[in-house]
């Protein structure tokens, strides 16, 4: 049975200051759906902005960054939890740092946990250990963690839904020809070493942080897809259906993985 880890990003999970609700349930309808036909790692931003909901801190100093994700945690996994029992499907949380994939005991540990989850139908939660993470241990956007989850934890394919639906030629806000890439075999250097430019509050990356992720796996012979989290029928099409309509796959070859 192939195995996907599917990131999702704040953007896509709140709005207004809370928890996106109705994308929530989408999403997750959609997860208890893929879960009967793959394994299935999810891995979710969304703790530093639930825990915005409830306390009002400048999140841009890291101890204030660490109380709201210890507060907003609880809250996004009841919430899943809550969704998920609609689905008669069960999750779990994982708190991870970059420091528990440079142990290779720990991340062994991860792994091992992991494979007991998938094999009970449990779809794993992962998150940044952002209480305890330091500035020099942190990965700094779930981008970069969901892109060493799927190669440690031997995922087919990373799967990325953001408020970005693929990646173009040039910049689609300022360019109206701009063209989706819908397979990408290699990445130029000099994009991986722009600026990040997230375009929500919550958000730490942008384009470029997945591309970094990208990068990643291809120079590891792995797959990414990149599609929208507002709209689901892109991913739906191609990891239910097999059709590759919408979004950008980063892949070695031209062999579309579905």
């Amino acid at each position: 049975m192939k195995r996907v880890v599917i990131k999702v990003g704040s953007a896509v999970l709140s709005e207004n200051n809370r928890l996106a609700k109705e994308r929530m349930l989408n999403l997750v309808e959609f997860l208890a759906e893929l879960n009967g036909k793959m394994e299935v790692i999810l891995v979710s931003s969304g703790a530093v902005a639930a825990g915005y909901t409830k306390l009002k801190l400048d999140k841009k100093e890291l101890p204030n960054k660490q109380a709201l994700a210890a507060i907003g945690q609880p809250l996004l996994m009841k919430a899943y939890q809550k969704k998920f029992e609609k689905f008669d499907t069960l999750c779990a949380q994982m708190l991870l740092s970059a420091d528990d994939f440079d142990s290779r005991k720990r991340t062994e540990h991860a792994k091992n946990a992991i494979e007991v989850l998938l094999k009970h139908k449990i779809i794993p939660i992962i998150n940044e250990n952002d209480v305890t993470a330091t500035e020099e241990l942190v990965f700094g956007d779930n981008d970069q963690l969901s892109a060493h989850a799927a190669f440690y934890f031997d995922a087919d394919m990373l799967v990325i839904l953001s408020d970005i639906d693929g990646f173009y030629d040039k910049d689609p806000k300022k360019n109206e020809d701009a063209k989706l890439l819908k397979v990408v075999e290699k990445i130029d250097p000099k994009l991986l070493t722009t600026e990040c430019n997230p375009n929500y509050s919550f958000a730490t990356g942008g384009i470029v942080t997945k591309l970094k992720a990208a990068d990643f796996l291809l120079r590891r012979r792995k797959t990414m897809f990149l599609a929208s989290g507002f709209d689901l029928s892109d991913v739906k099409s191609f990891l239910l259906k097999g059709e590759h309509i919408g979004g950008t796959l980063f892949i070695k070859n031209e062999e579309i993985i579905g």
